[in-house]
């Protein structure tokens, strides 16, 4: 399987894309302290190379991106897959994918919504270890007493995202 990368300049950062022909795999802030472990990961489940070339998804992903940080963008439809992760860390994924544009919910909201009301703790480990930023928005899981929580690319960028989508929660 080609694997292809591509960074992308943001407002909040520098960023990685990892794709294959039809599917965004990844998408982290260069910073992040898990990226070179998670490019690790996905060199050696799919066994593969990255190509250091864009293609399609990539460059659809760099224009939503752009739309995005603008507050011109309040969905994306840049392919995904959750190829990486265990059957319950996928279910927390997607399930972050559940949450509204412009709105926050807490961990142990998101550990209610997935049927696992006491495993707050474990949903909050899943949401770090989320291989597609922003896309699968993990930025906007807050702590139960409002306050921003953690983020693992850090919380200026957390809020940063947080902005974006309050201030543009109208768009569509």
């Amino acid at each position: 399987m080609a694997l292809y990368q591509k960074l992308i300049q943001t407002n909040a950062g520098e960023m990685l894309a990892i794709a294959n022909n039809e599917y965004l795999l990844m998408l982290h802030f260069t910073n992040k302290p898990s990226l070179e472990d998670e490019l690790h990961i996905v060199r050696k489940q799919l066994n593969s190379e990255i190509n250091d070339e864009s293609n399609h998804v990539l460059d659809k992903l760099e224009e939503e991106l752009a739309l995005y940080f603008e507050g011109n963008l309040s969905t994306f439809t840049t392919p995904i897959y959750f190829n990486f992760g265990t059957p319950f860390q996928q279910k927390v994924w997607r399930a972050l994918c559940d949450i509204p544009f412009g709105e926050t919910i807490s961990y142990k909201q998101l550990a209610e919504n997935i049927g696992k009301p006491t495993a707050f703790r474990a949903v909050a480990n899943a949401n770090g270890k989320n291989f597609i930023t922003i896309l699968v928005p993990c930025h906007r899981v807050i702590a139960a007493d409002g306050s921003i929580g953690g983020y693992s690319s850090g919380i200026e960028r957390k809020e940063i995202l947080l902005d974006i989508e309050k201030n543009k929660s109208n768009i569509g």
